[in-house]
């Protein structure tokens, strides 16, 4: 095997260069993630959620029921990470005032029934015990869901959530 210096030093500048163009990449990507995650300071400090920490229980369904107060209302809710958003049955929004027409069901959301037409809703506030969240987006689907949902726009709203067996805790 033949070694010459030459051959090392174009080997040392191609290890370079990728090693280079790696830290970049790492980097530029995790600058572009954190400014893509963290909200306008004013947002930030005029829609925190606040209060006191909420404890939901498991229900011996295996899933996690709260009563949220919705703009001053009490409506049973499932707890559902898996929902990007606040989704209310049409009995819920007509009990919280919401007045909708068909045009106003303008979305569509996929549900496990498969996708159903919702109308986009922005409620005041959302309160689960102590944890209150206020302006949250929500969804009405216009039917095929047998209960109302309490999804991300107000859990990712917390500053925590943490499940256990026994019950969710809500930290805002």
């Amino acid at each position: 095997m033949r070694f010459d210096f030459s051959s090392l030093g174009v080997m040392a500048l191609a290890v370079a260069s990728a090693l280079t163009t790696a830290w970049w990449l790492n980097h530029a990507d995790a600058r572009g993630q954190a400014q893509a995650a963290t909200p306008p300071a004013a947002f930030a400090e005029v829609h925190a959620a606040r209060g006191a920490p909420a404890q939901v229980l498991k229900s011996a369904d295996g899933h996690y029921w709260a009563e949220a107060v919705i703009d001053g209302r009490a409506v049973r809710v499932m707890v559902d990470t898996g929902a990007s958003v606040v989704v209310l049955t049409t009995d819920d929004a007509v009990r919280l005032g919401l007045r909708l027409k068909a045009d106003d069901f303008s979305g569509t959301v996929i549900t496990a029934s498969g996708p159903v037409r919702a109308a986009p809703v922005e409620l005041g506030a959302v309160a689960v015990a102590g944890a209150r969240v206020e302006r949250v987006e929500a969804m009405v689907v216009e039917h095929g869901l047998p209960h109302s949902l309490l999804g991300m726009s107000y859990l990712g709203r917390l500053s925590a959530f943490t499940a256990t067996p026994a019950g969710i805790t809500l930290r805002p």
